[in-house]
């Protein structure tokens, strides 16, 4: 490894970088600035002095400064002409626009109203009907009026005169006769009737009350001693039955006895002639004739 190292080094070193370098210094630097100095001399430098006594002379005295000139002393001017004239130029045109419009639109029909309807309604409506009403409705109104007041006055006083004709009349011979008769027969006959006929009759009709209520709350008491005694009946009559029904049920299949656990032991029943117990023979659980729920 150590002496391929030492072939390949000097080899690069003086087969490629040294060549190498010699030729970028003593060829490819002197070219490259050659290259840069015809470019710089032949390009760059008449580039600069065509732009620089050329075109910028060019543009600037035959662009420019004529534009310039143009815009100071030409459009200026005329713009500035322009801003005073148009503003005073629409004013006048404004000022003829409305006027022609008033002379075509509103002066004619002003004076139509003011000189022809204005007249004929005034002079041949208002006037004859204000003459009218002044010299003719007017007086006959009043006129009207007055008679029909005096005719009111007139129907008042007859009116007042036959009401209190009437009313006399109602008076006696109506009202007099039915007071007498109120006073006379009505109130004495509806006394006796208060004292001798009502009177006694609620008396009687509250004795009568009390005396049903009373009889009410003895027939109340009667029904619920009566009740009492056959719901006792009925209960001494279902506790005979339960204790003859356990009775036979004793009898029939034995007693019932407590198991050393705890739980009640069935006895065994009996076959007839023999000593021998039945292991099936257990009795059915009681049925109760007591309703359920």
């Amino acid at each position: 490894m150590g002496g391929a190292l030492a072939v390949v080094v000097p080899v690069c070193r003086y087969g490629i970088a040294v060549p190498g370098v010699w030729l970028y210094r003593r060829g490819l630097v002197p070219l490259g600035d050659g290259l840069f100095f015809l470019l710089e001399k032949g390009v760059f430098v008449p580039v600069a002095a065509l732009f620089t006594y050329v075109l910028v002379p060019l543009l600037r005295y035959g662009v420019v400064v004529p534009v310039l000139w143009l815009d100071r002393y030409v459009l200026t001017p005329v713009g500035k002409g322009l801003g005073w004239l148009f503003p005073r130029l629409g004013r006048g045109i404004a000022v003829a626009t409305v006027l022609l419009a008033k002379t075509v639109f509103v002066w004619p029909w002003v004076g139509l109203w003011r000189y022809v309807l204005v007249p004929l309604v005034r002079y041949g409506i208002v006037v004859p009907l204000g003459w009218l009403w002044n010299r003719v409705l007017v007086p006959v109104a009043r006129e009207v009026r007055d008679a029909l007041a005096l005719c009111w006055r007139v129907a008042g006083y007859v009116s007042r005169a036959v009401g209190r004709a009437v009313k006399w009349t109602v008076r006696t011979l109506v009202g007099l006769p039915l007071v007498w008769f109120w006073r006379s027969v009505c109130t004495p006959v509806g006394h006796w009737i208060r004292d001798h006929v009502w009177a006694p009759a609620r008396r009687a009709a509250a004795a009568a009350g009390r005396l049903a209520a009373t009889a009410g709350r003895v027939a109340k008491e009667t029904l619920s001693g009566a009740g009492r005694a056959a719901r006792e009946a009925l209960a001494s009559a279902r506790a005979a039955v339960r204790e003859a029904r356990r009775d036979t049920w004793r009898a029939l299949v034995g007693s019932v006895r407590q198991s050393g656990s705890g739980e009640p032991e069935v006895a065994r029943a009996r076959t007839l002639g023999s000593t021998t117990n039945v292991p099936g023979a257990a009795p059915a659980p009681e049925i109760s004739l007591r309703k359920r729920g």
